[in-house]
């Protein structure tokens, strides 16, 4: 058999597969659960708005015809709902689409890319496809963000700094101070990246309003959202980014495939981005829930990280991945997390309280045994 890697460039070579989780169809070939909780992938527990159902009358032409390449329906809704031009806003296949492409646009070789750690792999993983080189500015041992370390990393003037806030698999958050304090360190040359999938999660006051923050900034930036957590459409594959100005996302544009996002996804997003009640129901069914499972996993010992995220990252103080097969025997899945440093820490995601229920119980009996 021929050597398929000679083909490959290095960078792509050393990239590991992306760990995307197990599907339902998975663990019920392995385990045949009653009832599965899937808590892997921070899917919504409430599902889509009905409205996003709405629009099936238009089936046909959706289906039959290209998508709008610009987006220009959901561009003015979202213009209409965060009060910024639509010329500033650029759609992707989920905000991990718009992710490829700045790094696509910006990063050339060696050029340094600071990010958080642990990390969404995606933002490590583009930039080390392009030849960039990736600088990890660690969490502290509480858990939380080193500010002081994301400061010291922006005086040295990286290419670009992308990171989530609140952090992606750990859910600590860098607070409206901080924040404020972080974005006077950086220089003008310097891109700044804020992956905010997350950010419907993020209540009170110490989360900041980054894009009130940014609109008065003359630094370059782009805040990148998702359809896929909150308004409950993962399946569709719909995101966004809102930049510093129309002349780079002009430039952006230019990087993306022409039809990178589908009419479907498109429509159900606008309808989506309407339905405030469905939203608001998500957000308080995700605080309630994860300030329990905060609580209960403190209560059995467990090291948890502080979250603004509809997630839960603890350290289950053995190999992660074997903690979780355990729990998928008794149809809970989880992720396991994979990255150096951090392979005894897990991430649940808040389920409905149904789901949360099934994953403690079964989290008891992977303890006890």
């Amino acid at each position: 058999m021929s050597d398929s890697k000679r083909h490959i460039r290095d960078e792509v070579a050393e990239i590991p597969p992306y760990n995307s989780g197990l599907t339902l169809n998975e663990v019920r070939e392995r385990y045949r659960p009653a009832v599965i909780a899937k808590l892997a992938s921070n899917e919504n527990p409430l599902g889509a708005s009905p409205n996003a159902l709405l629009f099936q009358q238009d089936l046909q032409d959706l289906l039959r015809l290209y998508p709008d390449p610009k987006g220009r329906a959901l561009c003015e809704a979202l213009s209409e709902r965060f009060g910024i031009d639509a010329s500033r806003i650029i759609l992707g296949n989920g905000s991990e689409d718009l992710i490829a492409v700045i790094c696509k646009a910006v990063v050339r070789p060696n050029d340094i890319v600071t990010t958080l750690y642990p990390s969404f792999p995606l933002h490590e993983d583009y930039t080390a496809v392009m030849g960039g080189k990736v600088e990890r500015i660690e969490i502290l041992p509480d858990l939380s963000i080193d500010i002081a370390g994301l400061i010291a990393a922006a005086h040295r003037k990286p290419r670009m700094m992308l990171f989530a806030n609140p952090m992606n698999p750990v859910g600590s958050w860098l607070g409206q101070d901080d924040f404020k304090r972080f974005l006077d360190a950086i220089d003008d040359d310097t891109l700044l990246v804020i992956d905010e999938a997350y950010a419907e999660y993020a209540s009170g006051d110490d989360y900041p309003a980054t894009m009130d923050i940014l609109k008065s900034s003359n630094k370059s930036w782009v805040i990148l959202r998702t359809f896929s957590k909150a308004y409950g459409l993962a399946g569709l594959r719909i995101g966004f980014g809102v930049t510093s100005n129309a002349g780079f996302c002009d430039f952006l544009n230019r990087v993306r495939t022409p039809f990178n996002t589908n009419s479907i996804a498109q429509a159900a997003a606008i309808a989506a981005l309407g339905d405030e009640d469905h939203l608001a129901r998500t957000v308080a069914l995700a605080i309630s829930e994860r300030a329990r499972l905060s609580s209960a996993l403190m209560k059995r010992g467990l090291k948890v990280a502080p979250s603004k995220g509809n997630f839960v990252f603890f350290d289950c103080e053995t190999d992660a991945s074997i903690f979780a097969e355990q729990l998928l025997a008794a149809g809970v899945i989880v992720k396991p997390w994979k990255q150096t440093g951090y392979t005894t820490f897990i991430r649940v995601s808040v389920g409905s309280v149904a789901e949360n229920d099934q994953f403690l119980n079964a989290l008891d009996i992977v303890i006890k045994d």
